[in-house]
């Protein structure tokens, strides 16, 4: 068994709320994370139709027959039970009475905002981080083989080749979610929306031009996004809002949870295509963001990467204030895919230095290579001895 990062979070939060609420995509271990944590407690799906049909007519006999230490599983299913359970925990007074699971977030979180705020905490539970395939012994070797493997586990447990899972997840999940959640008439211009975004990951957003490259509207474009980005496709990396140079970019950036799916959309078919693909960069790049996001979800925290860039191009891959006490960030990463020193790594780093005042040993480079160096310029870091 794959010890999760964040069970600490979940046993912590159970001893301060009635209900603790894990979210993430399909398939990344939620319910197996939950049973295992939980070994004695109920455990009652609402994908299954009669459980589902029982919960839907009868919510007051649902919670009756599961009064608390109970594992709700795609809790979103139902949502008038969500109102239900608010009388219910309130009355009870206790904490640590249910946990819910749920892989669509914008209707488990419409929920939760109108009847359980202050009742539950949310973990988001991401597919297997780096660190955890590490500790498991299933790390893949190259890093070319980290991006193209991903971090679901039935890709681990099951040894399901990455291309496979991915095509079938993608095609039995994301197609299922999608419908579910806002109506999509042409699923075909969908999928084709979907490979236009994988071409573009580690980009500054562009909506107008990705619509147009795909033949939809700017406002279909958008809504679609949302779409991807409630299903736990993608993510946004939002810029760093701080004006040093006043010419400042204010579009967030584009990547994928996970590698492997982006992979499978861009038509990788094995690990040994990454070293010559034209998205090597970017892919390595969508590797280290989700590596620092995963991170701070398993930690309990939210996210705090943005990443900094001026109009004349000056970028800084990702800002992390974590560490300071005013909001002023305080580590500056550069990301690049090249195992060899380069001086030239760290040029932007010295720009950004120099016009925010932080000081260049909290600037650092993440390469593929295998020595650290710090250089008068900031630390260069190889991606295996990462600290996060």
């Amino acid at each position: 068994m794959i010890t999760r990062t964040i069970l600490p979070q979940l046993h912590r939060l159970l001893e301060l709320y009635p209900v603790v609420t894990v979210t993430g995509p399909r398939q990344s271990g939620k319910t197996t994370l939950a049973r295992n944590a939980l070994p004695d407690w109920n455990y009652v799906s609402l994908e299954d139709p009669d459980i589902r049909s029982f919960c839907k007519g009868d919510c007051r006999g649902f919670l009756a027959t599961y009064p608390e230490r109970t594992i709700i599983d795609e809790a979103q299913r139902v949502p008038e039970l969500f109102s239900y359970l608010q009388t219910h925990v309130d009355a009870a007074g206790r904490n640590g009475m249910y946990v819910l699971t749920g892989s669509q977030n914008m209707n488990m979180m419409e929920s939760i905002s109108q009847s359980l705020a202050g009742r539950t905490s949310v973990l988001k539970l991401l597919p297997l981080s780096y660190e955890e395939q590490e500790d498991a012994g299933i790390l893949p070797e190259s890093v070319d083989a980290q991006i193209f493997t991903g971090g679901y586990p039935r890709i681990f447990d099951s040894r399901i080749p990455p291309a496979q899972f991915c095509k079938d997840y993608i095609e039995l999940y994301v197609e299922r979610d999608v419908r579910q959640l806002r109506s999509i008439g042409d699923l075909d211009t969908f999928k084709r929306f979907v490979r236009l975004c994988a071409g573009r990951i580690g980009q500054l957003l562009n909506v107008q031009n990705l619509a147009d490259d795909c033949g939809i509207g700017a406002t279909t474009a958008r809504s679609w996004l949302s779409v991807l980005e409630t299903s736990f496709i993608i993510h946004f990396l939002k810029p760093e809002f701080r004006n040093f140079s006043k010419r400042l970019v204010k579009t967030p950036k584009l990547y994928f949870c996970d590698t492997a799916v982006a992979c499978s959309l861009l038509e990788i078919r094995d690990a040994g295509q990454l070293s010559s693909h034209y998205l090597r960069g970017s892919l390595f790049e969508n590797l280290v963001v989700n590596r620092f996001r995963a991170g701070a979800f398993n930690r309990g925290e939210e996210s705090d990467l943005t990443f900094w860039r001026d109009k004349s191009g000056v970028e800084i891959d990702l800002l992390s204030k974590s560490a300071g006490t005013d909001g002023q960030p305080v580590r500056a990463w550069e990301i690049k895919a090249g195992s060899t020193y380069s001086e030239d790594y760290f040029k932007n780093l010295r720009h950004w230095s120099d016009l925010s005042g932080v000081p260049s040993e909290n600037c650092s480079v993440i390469y593929t290579g295998q020595n650290p160096m710090k250089t008068k310029s900031g630390n260069l870091v190889p991606w295996s001895k990462l600290n996060i």
